[in-house]
């Protein structure tokens, strides 16, 4: 009967745990396979993004195309580009940027989607 106990306690945690997860704002970056511009943004982008602001306001999260939206998280509507970011709150998508221009402009739009749809604020120096 204990080892029954941990079991259930065990994925109650887990439950919890997954749940919270997706509680809070987060960046869906939906790729594929030999995208080039994927591989664009994972050279020119992916380093910083957990560093910066916008990445520990809202944590990257990856999914590829193929396989759908990651467990818990709904898309507002199919996606057919990559990269597609997706931002989330509460597993619902509140917005979406597709495709990437590149760095100089990658950081002025998220910025101003996350601005827009969030109560993020930029930081000035």
């Amino acid at each position: 009967m204990t080892s029954l106990r941990l079991v259930l306690v065990s994925g109650l945690l887990w439950l919890t745990f997954q749940t919270a997860a997706w509680a809070e704002i987060r960046l869906v970056m939906v790729d594929q396979p030999g995208c080039a511009y994927c591989e664009a943004w994972d050279d020119q982008i992916g380093p910083a993004y957990p560093n910066t602001a916008e990445g520990q306001y809202a944590p990257l999260l990856r999914a590829d195309l193929r396989q759908g939206p990651p467990d818990g998280i709904t898309y507002a509507r199919r996606v057919n580009f990559t990269p597609t970011f997706i931002l989330i709150d509460d597993g619902q998508e509140i917005a979406r940027m597709e495709g990437y221009v590149g760095e100089d402009f990658f950081w002025p739009l998220y910025s101003r989607l996350l601005e827009t749809h969030t109560d993020f604020e930029q930081q000035t120096h």
